[in-house]
């Protein structure tokens, strides 16, 4: 693993501690606790990210800020992979008119809205959460880990091992699960990692827009939007939120292509 794959890979677990860690490092009762007396202070030793326009502590936001920006993440990931992953193989593995119908019809019915527009149309018809935003996210997400494993299974399929596997009487699900799945998920994993960042950019232009999480949960997509008003006059509100946004994307997008040097032979270096 190259040097940027093992820094993302560090500031991956950052994140995920202070996700996991959030309510040892600081209260919830901060998170909702109001000054409006103290309201856009500057950063200082006290409060090392300023307060926001209500006088609540920017850091502590910051940090429960994780929480749902992880969730988020790797829950449409894992629900997209699942889906796609079953979804693809199928349709890879079985041909005829499996294939024609999954691939043909499902994939481009999908494809064929712009997927963040779906997304806000779905929220929007459901109502703000965490819930509802995980499934509009996941519902636009399967295609892509769906046509890359539909890919990966046509090739392996042909594989001189499954068709051993083939003639020594082995079922469909066996040779399914033993031979194809465990050769076929290298790329899945890197499609994973930068679906990650993806899904983490995602959540936070939606909340920006008022579809993520509703309030007290704070966002990091929604204290950009809440901090529109003062920019100019106190633009600790943005600056901090947007570089954990960058940061975050940042690291899976590193690590994603760290993955991707370390399980194709043809880009290891010499």
């Amino acid at each position: 693993m190259n040097l940027t794959a093992k820094i993302g890979l560090g500031i991956i677990g950052l994140m995920v501690l202070l996700a996991a860690l959030s309510p040892v490092l600081a209260s919830w009762d901060k998170v909702q606790r109001q000054e409006l007396t103290s309201r856009l202070e500057s950063p200082d030793s006290k409060h090392w990210m300023g307060r926001d326009q209500l006088g609540r502590d920017v850091m502590t936001r910051i940090i429960y800020g994780a929480r749902v920006s992880m969730l988020v993440g790797l829950s449409v990931v894992s629900i997209s992979a699942t889906i796609g992953v079953m979804l693809g193989a199928m349709a890879g593995y079985k041909g005829g008119w499996t294939d024609r119908i999954v691939s043909n019809f499902l994939f481009n019915v999908f494809l064929s809205f712009p997927g963040i527009l779906l997304a806000i149309a779905m929220v929007a018809f459901l109502g703000p959460s965490i819930k509802n935003l995980i499934i509009a996210l996941s519902v636009i997400g399967w295609v892509g880990y769906a046509r890359l494993m539909r890919a990966q299974v046509l090739k392996v399929r042909e594989y001189d091992f499954v068709q051993a596997a083939r003639a020594l009487g082995a079922n469909d699900l066996r040779i399914l699960i033993r031979h194809i799945l465990p050769n076929s998920i290298q790329p899945l994993i890197i499609q994973a990692s930068l679906g990650m960042a993806g899904m983490i950019l995602a959540e936070a232009g939606l909340s920006f827009l008022g579809l993520g999480v509703p309030e007290p949960i704070p966002s990091w997509g929604k204290m950009i939007d809440d901090s529109r008003e003062f920019w100019f006059t106190a633009p600790h509100l943005f600056i901090f939120p947007g570089v954990m946004i960058a940061l975050s994307v940042l690291a899976f997008n590193f690590l994603g292509d760290g993955l991707r040097e370390m399980l194709d032979p043809k880009q290891r270096p010499r």
